[in-house]
């Protein structure tokens, strides 16, 4: 089975997903450029068990918004009628280069807080990220999908 195809299944799963699926899907996905990241994402989030899962749910998490290296909407939310809004709980961040996981692959680094998402890529319009935030027992897992204009 293809890296798409695993990615894929993965994250039309209703039961919980592992940990160490994850890890090795992420493991064997290709780095990306920060540049990669340019532009208006979709997202969603992989059925671990992490409390941030709820977390997103609540603030009606879309996905990303990356502008430029030093301009990043890392909540956006969708709005009762449908739309989608910077949502300011997280403040901003930028992207960077970061090594994770024996990789430098493109960063996401928030502003005031010690988290950090990294990307690698699942397809030309897909990336699977890693939430790594310091004291947290588990990494949060999510996804993410190039907006179409």
């Amino acid at each position: 089975m293809s890296l798409a195809a695993q990615f894929e299944t993965l994250a039309a799963r209703q039961e919980r997903t592992t940990l160490n699926e994850l890890d090795a899907l992420f493991d064997a996905l290709p780095a990306v450029a920060e540049d990669f990241m340019i532009g208006e994402w979709d997202g969603g989030v992989f059925n671990t068990g992490h409390p941030g899962e709820q977390q997103l749910g609540a603030l009606g998490w879309a996905g990303k918004t990356f502008r430029g290296r030093n301009d990043v909407d890392p909540i956006v939310s969708r709005q009762a009628d449908g739309s989608r809004k910077a949502n300011p709980v997280m403040g901003s961040a930028s992207l960077r280069r970061v090594e994770y996981r024996g990789v430098v692959t493109a960063t996401m680094v928030y502003d005031k807080h010690a988290i950090f998402d990294h990307f690698r890529a699942v397809a030309a319009d897909t990336v699977l990220g890693v939430m790594d935030s310091k004291g947290d027992a588990m990494p949060l897992y999510f996804w993410l999908r190039r907006r179409q204009a």
